[in-house]
């Protein structure tokens, strides 16, 4: 299904939906934590969309990571949460049980290592002897990771820092660090005094893909079925605006304005990250390329495949024999339809 056609699906599907969710869900309650990336169901958390149309009471909270996320969801604060693939794949190999229901995006150039300008970086060749930063446990930190590898070097070569985006900001004005991998906010502060030497996507390309997701717990998952379809269908009827209507997020529009003050920056910043976005269909995803194939699908795979390198540079102790059980492609299937 294109994401044109998906508009008018998307609104008959909440309607369906939210009807139905509404009466069986009085009272309901959820905590959802979520993070600074520009996206376009952000605005439904802004605008209360996400409440209306679950019938749930939500709860929001910002996070400066996935790895904190997880260190909520372990607690039981929270039970759903915006998080990237390296710290889901951490959290699954340490016994979390989680599912994820919707990929929010996959490895594109909204996530990047940025060089400071005076720092001697030119070229990938440059890294040797260099400081450099990404948030602990996150995508970025994980291909960070991957990238120093596959130029042969290690972290004796080159110095990495696993510190919060504000602190990385801060470093790098300050002129202690060399560069970082980051994604929005950070990624804008960071251009504004140097330059993109990698982005995710060229990361992935080099064999250390990467995604960001929504997951849920797993008890959450099937105590709430319902839930998970109306959010899902939330997020289809934003994705598909703003691949239909890109006038509707540009800089001066009100879905950028809403993001900037949701999520920080200026409404021309929100609206050039949006389009560094790689999105994905929901019949892509939900096809067994993404999170429909159980232990062979596509993010199954890269869970695995993340675990694996993170046992390798002793950041997990365990990878499962495979990752099927942690992704679900039910709450898409039945709100795309």
């Amino acid at each position: 299904m294109k994401f044109k056609t998906l508009i008018t699906a998307a609104v008959i599907g909440l309607a369906s939906i939210s009807m139905a969710t509404v009466a069986a869900a009085a009272d309901k309650k959820v905590v959802v934590g979520y993070q600074t990336d520009a996206l376009p169901s952000s605005v439904a958390i802004a605008n209360g969309d996400f409440a209306k149309e679950t019938g749930y009471e939500i709860d929001f909270r910002r996070f400066n990571s996935g790895a904190e996320i997880f260190a909520a969801i372990a607690s039981g604060d929270v039970q759903i949460g915006y998080v990237g693939s390296s710290p889901f794949a951490a959290a699954a190999s340490r016994g979390l049980e989680v599912k994820a229901f919707y990929l929010s995006s996959i490895s594109g150039i909204d996530e990047a290592l940025v060089v400071r300008n005076g720092s001697g970086i030119n070229t990938l060749a440059d890294l040797k002897g260099k400081k450099l930063a990404a948030a602990p446990v996150s995508t970025d930190h994980y291909q960070l990771l991957a990238l120093i590898k596959s130029l042969g070097l290690s972290e004796k070569d080159v110095q990495v820092f696993a510190v919060p985006q504000p602190e990385i900001v801060a470093s790098y004005n300050r002129g202690d660090i060399d560069g970082g991998f980051v994604w929005d906010p950070a990624l804008t502060e960071l251009k504004k005094n140097g330059k993109v030497l990698v982005t995710s996507k060229d990361v992935a390309d080099k064999g250390a893909p990467t995604f960001s997701a929504w997951v849920a717990t797993s008890k959450f998952a099937a105590d709430n079925p319902q839930f998970l379809k109306a959010y899902a269908s939330v997020i289809n009827k934003y994705y598909a605006s703003f691949a239909a209507d890109k006038a509707a997020w540009g800089p001066d529009s009100d879905n950028a304005k809403t993001l900037a003050k949701l999520l920080g920056g200026t409404a021309d910043q929100q609206a050039a990250a949006l389009k560094n976005l790689t999105l994905l269909t929901p019949d892509v995803q939900a096809s067994a390329a993404w999170l429909g194939g159980g232990d062979q699908s596509g993010a199954a795979k890269i869970l695995k495949d993340t675990a694996t390198f993170l046992k390798s540079q002793g950041k997990v102790s365990e990878v499962l024999p495979n990752y099927g059980a942690f992704v679900t492609a039910d709450a898409l299937v039945s709100a795309s339809n």
